[in-house]
């Protein structure tokens, strides 16, 4: 059970008293625990990155309305009685605020994108007001467009940098968060109008839009390094250029605006790409074990950062597996497959003698189809990353028939972030820092290889 929700006990806390809460947003998320709208989690951490689930969703929503949330039957056949959320869903349909899906379901245990938040939000909190809001990613004839709209114009979300709203990416636990603090509080709002009035203020015109290649990057008030860092920027943020003045350009990311070196900026992916991201592993195969380590737990974390960094670069991102469950092979392939994904990445760690070390990247290719070709330059550019993100020796790029990479109709690799048995790797891998120079290095080489295919 996560903090949104509470967990089995009904423990009141503070922002003071739970770890790893996102010190710009402490004034929300204190507010909502005030509130007992956020309750106790067992291990006392916020667990923000994670996801929200439909059922977490309707249960954090009924407790902000005040619902009632006694366990009980409800409409829809998928909704247990006995669920932690049945009280709160069913509330919440008896309110008009949810209406499940046409076939008669609410799949409670689907991950909830920020399209359908909005719909909760407008509904939980009756909007009314709609107002000239513009997303690049959400044109008028969206189906979206007028729940989007409402959140916006009543100061609920500003969008993402750059922006977009992404209405299919999924929502984190911060993110939902906020957007229930703010339909409860008008101090915490927003406002998209005050930050296009800012860019109107420049009378610049957007001349590009670009990703960043670092692991943080000073953004300054002008163009030298002499010049105050007035904001820093993360690996894979999006950014919108106005300006080019030598080596230096202005950008503008989310309130954010300044000059950075251009050095550190990519070409953003301008298709509509989709990767398909693979855990190795999971559930009933543990995978390699060694050092303290668990392949299928190692992995499954690199691959969660790793979709991070990918969907705030704008490419969009269908995980095979997001917990320790355990889907076939073809299984794997077939997830990515019927979700439309264009490529597919495979994230494992090795395992062999104690001596050896290092990252490798394979790819299989009978001949050099259109297809393989592309999955020996996708190998190749997460490979160059992630043996120096890692700064582990370089084993190189190899071809090699397993079968998520052989029998895949999409371009695909498999790519090995160090051994499980080797001590220097696998004292690696235990830290977050190198579990996020893996995320790093694989998304920014999808982001090398779909501004290869452009």
């Amino acid at each position: 059970m996560s903090l949104i929700l509470g967990s089995t006990h009904d423990i009141k806390v503070s922002a003071s008293t739970v770890e790893g809460i996102p010190s710009e947003y402490e004034s929300e998320i204190t507010y909502l625990t005030d509130q007992s709208i956020i309750k106790g989690f067992p291990d006392g951490h916020f667990h923000g990155k994670e996801e929200v689930t439909r059922e977490q969703a309707a249960t954090m929503v009924g407790r902000a309305l005040g619902l009632d949330g006694k366990e009980r039957d409800t409409k829809f056949p998928d909704v247990s009685e006995e669920s932690f959320a049945s009280g709160f869903i069913q509330s919440a349909v008896e309110a008009g605020v949810i209406k499940g899906y046409p076939d008669g379901t609410y799949q409670p245990k689907s991950i909830m994108t920020r399209g359908e938040m909005a719909y909760l939000i407008s509904n939980a909190f009756k909007l009314k007001e709609t107002g000239d809001v513009s997303y690049h990613d959400v044109d008028e004839e969206s189906a979206v467009y007028q729940p989007v709209n409402l959140l916006t114009t009543a100061g609920i979300t500003e969008g993402t940098p750059g922006g977009y709203f992404m209405p299919e990416k999924t929502i984190t636990r911060t993110e939902f968060s906020l957007f229930v603090a703010r339909g409860l509080n008008s101090d915490f709002k927003v406002s998209q109008e005050k930050e296009e009035e800012e860019s109107k203020g420049e009378n610049l015109e957007v001349l590009s839009e670009k990703v960043v290649d670092a692991d943080f990057l000073n953004v300054r008030q002008g163009p030298g390094a002499n010049h105050n860092v007035v904001g820093k920027l993360m690996t894979g943020e999006t950014v919108s250029v106005y300006k080019e003045e030598g080596d230096w350009r202005y950008i503008q990311a989310g309130n954010v605006k300044g000059y950075v070196h251009s050095y550190y900026l990519l070409d953003k992916p301008e298709g509509d790409w989709k990767i398909a991201i693979d855990p190795g592993h999971g559930g009933k195969d543990p995978g390699a074990s060694a050092n303290g380590l668990i392949e299928k737990n190692v992995v499954l974390d690199v691959s969660l950062k790793a979709r991070e960094y990918i969907e705030n670069a704008g490419i969009n991102v269908v995980m095979t597996r997001q917990t320790d469950w355990y889907p076939s092979l073809d299984g794997r392939v077939a997830i990515a497959t019927k979700n439309d994904a264009d490529a597919f990445v495979s994230v494992h760690a090795n395992a062999f003698v104690s001596s050896a070390t290092g990252v490798e990247t394979f790819y299989y290719a009978a001949g050099l189809s259109d297809r393989e070709y592309a999955s020996v330059k996708l190998a190749t550019f997460i490979n160059e990353r992630l043996y120096k993100e890692m700064d582990m020796s370089n084993r190189g790029v190899k071809n090699v028939g397993y079968r998520v990479v052989k029998h895949n109709p999409l371009p695909a690799v498999l790519t090995e972030i160090g051994f499980l048995t080797n001590d220097e790797d696998s004292s690696k891998l235990k830290t977050d820092k190198y579990r996020e120079a893996a995320a790093r290095a694989i998304a920014m080489g999808i982001v090398d290889y779909y501004n290869w295919k452009e």
